[in-house]
């Protein structure tokens, strides 16, 4: 029997759920290498690589056979082909733009564990998908809202989350999309440098989320009485300060933001938060001759950059702050620490902090790669931005389930 890849979903998964990987056909004890490629939408190419020796009988069942040490992981991972991946063009993101398409994921298995592949012996091809079939994608134009929608199946209705990304500009789907998989009725809210919203805003008007929170709101399949908010690094900034000010927010999960206003400043109705101040200057050089930026911003707790905190004591939402460790962008776990005394201090108990070691700026849903070593948000030089492969890849794993369960319970 021809060696051949078997795998469960057979032809197509979603791009957060686990793929299990076998071989069969192979000889007994057979040393081969498994090798998996994708390609983004520009072209550039993903691989990743791991030694296997086949069982007695065989047959090489990633989920009970461990990666030999000298590929990209070794140990016990079934989903070490997929959390491994790394861009062939250094310092490179996977990011999908299009999630009505999915990524074509593609194995091969070589013979031997030579520097070199050896002979193909099998290959097989999969597609990672961001929506299941049913789940109803819509463009939203209303008002001043641009955005995009993202319907689970079905007629019911659904608990509501406003997606909200970084710093960066555009239209960002992949979250959002995903998350309708799961259930929730997810609207991924662009706030700049899309269409026709300003390019360079001087302010961010809390009135222009108030005005997505309402279009949830009134919308036949959202389920109220209020919205949460899912929002990563400014967009985690600007979820909080929506909480602050706004009405019928009842749950904010933050990944990495921070707690004060940062680049620019809020406005809501006739108040306003300024900035803090960052000083590029503080940036250090690592080893790799890369810029640590963690030490630049002002601190949010002490004058004078306590003038810019969010005022988090005025919101009624319940809070689940996810930081990394490593996060060198943003002081993400002392903020989250900090906020949650102050919090505690005026007898609150709505926020829970969950703290992922080995794990840098970026949290994404499960199986994106590590992007360890990128362009800085506010600098747009080369910047470490921190994390560790393993480490990351379980934390993506624990995050996404954790905020799914967050959001169940309060929405």
């Amino acid at each position: 029997m021809a060696p051949s890849i078997r795998l469960s979903p057979a032809a197509r998964s979603l791009f957060d759920e686990p793929l299990a990987i076998a071989v069969q056909g192979l000889g007994p004890r057979q040393q081969v290498t498994l090798r998996t490629s994708l390609r983004d939408e520009t072209g550039e190419l993903f691989q990743a690589s791991a030694l296997y020796q086949a069982g007695d009988d065989g047959e090489l069942d990633l989920a009970r056979c461990p990666a030999l040490p000298g590929g990209s992981f070794s140990g016990l991972e079934p989903m070490g082909l997929l959390w491994a991946l790394q861009p062939q063009k250094p310092f490179w993101r996977l990011v999908k733009r299009d999630v009505q398409s999915p990524f074509l994921l593609q194995l091969e298995v070589f013979e031997g564990h030579g520097e070199r592949p050896g002979r193909l012996l099998a290959q097989a091809q999969h597609e990672r998908a961001f929506l299941r079939d049913g789940v109803q994608r819509v463009p939203v134009r209303e008002g001043r809202i641009r955005a995009t929608l993202f319907l689970p199946t079905g007629e019911d209705t659904f608990p509501g989350i406003i997606d909200i990304h970084g710093l960066g500009g555009g239209l960002f789907e992949p979250r959002a999309s995903l998350l309708a998989n799961h259930g929730f009725a997810t609207l991924a809210l662009a706030y700049y440098q899309f269409e026709d919203l300003p390019q360079e805003p001087k302010e961010l008007h809390l009135e222009y989320f108030e005005e997505a929170v309402n279009y949830m709101l009134q919308h036949p399949q959202v389920k109220g009485p209020g919205v949460g908010l899912l929002g990563f690094s400014k967009g985690g900034e600007v979820s909080l300060a929506m909480a602050a000010f706004l009405k019928n927010i009842m749950a904010v999960a933050s990944l990495n933001a921070p707690v004060a206003a940062t680049c620019i400043p809020f406005s809501y109705k006739d108040k306003t938060i300024p900035t803090v101040t960052i000083y590029e200057h503080k940036a250090k050089a690592t080893n790799s001759k890369f810029l640590d930026y963690s030490d630049v911003i002002d601190d949010p707790f002490q004058a004078p950059g306590n003038q810019s905190r969010i005022p988090l004591e005025k919101a009624e939402a319940q809070f689940l702050f996810m930081v990394g460790q490593d996060d060198r962008v943003v002081k993400s776990e002392y903020y989250a620490t900090e906020v949650c005394k102050l919090l505690q201090a005026q007898g609150k108990e709505n926020f829970q902090i969950l703290s992922y070691p080995g794990t840098g700026h970026c949290i994404d849903p499960p199986f994106f790669p590590l992007y360890h070593i990128g362009s800085h948000p506010v600098f747009h030089k080369r910047a470490v931005l921190g994390g560790e492969l393993r480490a990351y890849s379980k934390a993506q794993v624990h995050a996404w389930s954790q905020i799914q369960a967050f959001f169940r319970k309060y929405l």
